[in-house]
């Protein structure tokens, strides 16, 4: 129970990865907001079937308005926000595209989810945090950004911006001890990923074959590192991108 009484906002949360870490910051105590564009009362369901209470917020986090009033509502339910894990963000349904394919739109949409939403929630639980003198932020990257993995290049791109991000933030939030990390998933599992058969035959075995443990990757797998630097254990530590993917790259 690290985080007993904490307010956590997941974005993206409904399902895969922001669920299982949502689940997993419930179960070490915290009040769990679950944000999601699609269905949020679906990982509150979820939620509710292991015990835990949960708050559903539809959000976009490409909108600022609609970020406005996932802060509003998680403080009208809860009176604080103490940790934001960022990790809404267009992943599981993109295809595999040569750069020259990709178009402009392409890109703009992925960076302004991936990249910009980032942005938005984080200068929202600003005013927030910084008067609590006291607050965690942990964006999810991907280890992608440390290969360059091919086909990917908008992907990438937003995510190697969200890494640049963790570490310039880091330097703003730290005196009013505010702490920013990022996690970098492996290839993982999830529901969205396995349902793109395109994508899970070109990387879920390659994944597994660049690790020193040489196995698939769950969401459950990412959620622990998660829960670690939200709570007090991680008390020091700021500005640093943790892979969690079973030892594929070293940085």
């Amino acid at each position: 129970m690290r985080l007993r009484d904490k307010v956590a906002i997941v974005t993206g949360a409904a399902t895969g990865i922001g669920l299982a870490i949502a689940s997993k910051l419930a179960r070490e105590g915290a009040k769990v907001v679950v944000a999601d564009i699609r269905d949020p009362a679906r990982g509150v369901s979820a939620l509710a079937a292991e015990g835990f209470p949960a708050l559903a917020v539809e959000a976009d986090v490409a909108s600022e308005e609609s970020v406005e009033e996932m802060i509003e509502a998680t403080l009208e339910a809860y009176g604080a926000i103490d940790i934001l894990v960022n990790n809404a963000a267009i992943s599981h349904e993109i295809q595999l595209t040569p750069f020259e394919k990709l178009s402009k739109a392409e890109f703009d949409r992925m960076l302004s989810v991936n990249t910009v939403g980032v942005f938005l929630c984080c200068r929202a639980v600003s005013p927030i945090m910084r008067a609590q003198k006291s607050g965690r932020i942990i964006n999810i990257a991907s280890g992608t950004a440390f290969k360059g993995a091919p086909f990917l290049l908008h992907y990438i791109a937003s995510k190697g911006a969200v890494m640049s991000m963790t570490r310039s933030l880091a330097r703003e939030f730290g005196g009013d001890n505010v702490l920013v990390n990022a996690v970098a998933p492996g290839y993982t599992l999830s529901e969205g990923n396995l349902a793109n058969t395109e994508f899970l035959a070109f990387y879920r075995k390659a994944a597994i074959d660049s690790r020193a443990l040489p196995r698939d990757a769950y969401p459950e797998d990412i959620s622990g590192a998660v829960a670690f630097l939200a709570s007090d254990d991680a008390g020091f530590i700021t500005g640093q991108i943790l892979a969690v993917d079973g030892g594929s790259v070293y940085h």
